[in-house]
């Protein structure tokens, strides 16, 4: 990779400032405050009149399909780009204005991650530091939990330790806002995990975490909310929790011999039902208690629950959409 480029992306990540910028009044309210945000390309509109709150000290979750708005999002957050209206505060601040300091208090791993391929770990890590003008305090800690190869030039290592590598440089300093754009692109199962406790670490520490992510099951480990984009407009936001029990879920029960299958007809909750032989496969967007009521009068062997992932939900959420 020639320096040009890959300058370019570690500048994107920190940049030099000459003195940090100092907590605004009211800053401890939220991390991040977006307000009628729009992005146009031409006659292109990437995103339109987004709203969205993402409070100190959580693991926010920005999911929806590609291209719905979400990397464009994270780039107006940083400065990246400059939005076409709207506003925008992260920990109290304006990035258009404060950017250059600013991001010495956020640490940032881009969706599409550029490295010296001549330097190794260590090195960008010494880099960033200097950069930053902060103590790389957490950096042993992380290469040793990621297992990075801490003295290889990173452009003889693969993807994924490639990977783990801009993990390190986002969150050596202890940021106080956390950016990540996919984070476990291309990491092994283990090392998900890994990233997973590290995260939820960084919150109890009181940092705050935006992570948008493909991956819906990463989501739902590690987030305390969710915000679902779609066509660059905020479809939803809600906690990980409410969310699954606004959708639906499965119950499955085994009976003793087969029940007549009236004994289900519009049940309030029930929205549809499968039989096979003895055991009725029940699809459910409401309580359960009238289903379990009216099976309470056959003898019950079994009852299995399917509850929704976030996969789930998020068809469901997209359908919805679509329907209206």
């Amino acid at each position: 990779m020639c320096g040009a480029v890959a300058s370019a992306s570690l500048h994107s990540m920190t940049a030099v400032a000459q003195s940090p910028v100092p907590a605004a009044a009211g800053a401890r309210d939220a991390a991040i405050t977006i307000r009628a945000l729009t992005k146009s390309y031409g006659r292109h509109r990437a995103l339109e009149g987004l709203d969205l709150d993402v409070r100190q000290g959580e693991v926010f979750g920005f999911i929806g399909p590609n291209g719905a708005g979400k990397s464009t999002t994270i780039r107006l957050l940083l400065d990246l780009i400059r939005p076409t209206a709207g506003t925008i505060r992260v920990l109290g601040h304006d990035p258009r204005r404060d950017g250059v300091a600013l991001r010495r208090r956020i640490g940032y791993l881009p969706g599409e991650l550029h490295l010296y391929d001549d330097r190794t770990a260590a090195e960008h890590v010494e880099l960033m530091a200097a950069l930053r003008s902060e103590p790389a305090t957490d950096a042993d800690a992380l290469m040793a939990r990621l297992e990075v190869e801490r003295e290889r030039p990173v452009g003889t290592l693969s993807k994924g330790n490639r990977q783990k590598v801009g993990l390190v440089l986002a969150l050596m300093h202890r940021p106080e806002l956390i950016v990540l754009d996919e984070p476990t692109s291309g990491l092994d199962p283990l090392v998900q995990r890994e990233v997973h406790e590290i995260l939820g670490e960084a919150r109890d520490r009181g940092q705050t975490v935006f992570l948008s992510s493909h991956v819906l099951g990463e989501v739902e480990r590690v987030a305390d909310r969710v915000g679902l984009i779609r066509r660059g407009r905020l479809a939803m936001v809600d906690d990980i929790g409410r969310l699954k029990a606004r959708t639906t879920r499965r119950l499955e029960l085994h009976f003793a011999e087969p029940p007549p299958r009236d004994t289900f007809t519009g049940l309030p909750g029930v929205r549809a039902a499968q039989f096979d032989g003895d055991r009725a496969t029940f699809t459910l967007d409401g309580p359960v208690d009238a289903l379990l009521k009216a099976a309470a009068r056959f003898e019950v062997l079994t009852i299995s629950s399917h509850e929704p992932d976030l996969e789930d939900v998020f068809l469901d959420l997209v359908d919805d959409a679509e329907q209206r």
